[in-house]
């Protein structure tokens, strides 16, 4: 497994899509904002659930947890019956969002990478896609990285996403 996390509009998916296209062998992706989008609409806005708030913030409830661990172990047992995977996530939680996928992992190799871009041009990516909360770059840029250890970190500021999955194969060899 390859495991990327950063902030919200750092550049992650299309480093995924640029991923699958240089390996040599076939990597399927998920995405946390895939399994956010698969959430029932009851739990959109509620406590129990996921929770955007106007200024970009975003909290998790105790539902979204369960389930949250339950689609890492979902990609966990898939992994072990032979697929190669790919996730892009957003350790909102930094540390403790790696410790859940820690053990959810147990003795399955994993490449840990992080994914880094300075706040002001995630900030100017999220306004373009017009599809995010504003304010949710910016707040995610440091905060999805703290106490996070990787195997390997990019920077999405001023490379592209076809450099930084290169050197993310290249890490896998």
């Amino acid at each position: 497994m390859i495991i990327l996390n950063g902030g919200s509009s750092s550049g992650k998916s299309g480093i995924v899509r640029c991923l699958q296209a240089v390996l040599p062998e076939p990597w399927l992706a998920f995405g946390v904002d895939s399994f956010v989008d698969a959430l029932p609409a009851k739990m959109q806005d509620s406590d129990s659930g996921i929770v955007f708030d106007a200024d970009g913030g975003v909290s998790v409830g105790a539902d979204f947890r369960a389930l949250e661990a339950a689609w890492a172990g979902g990609l966990v047992a898939m992994a072990r019956a032979g697929a190669r995977i790919v996730v892009d996530d957003v350790f909102l939680g930094g540390a403790a969002s790696q410790r859940r996928w820690r053990e959810a992992l147990g003795d399955l190799p994993v490449l840990w990478v992080g994914v880094r871009c300075d706040s002001e041009v995630a900030e100017g990516r999220e306004i373009a896609r017009g599809d995010r909360t504003g304010g949710m770059a910016a707040q995610q840029a440091l905060i999805v990285h703290e106490g996070v250890e990787y195997d390997l970190e990019v920077d999405t500021t001023r490379a592209e996403s076809l450099e930084c999955a290169r050197a993310i194969a290249a890490a896998l060899t």
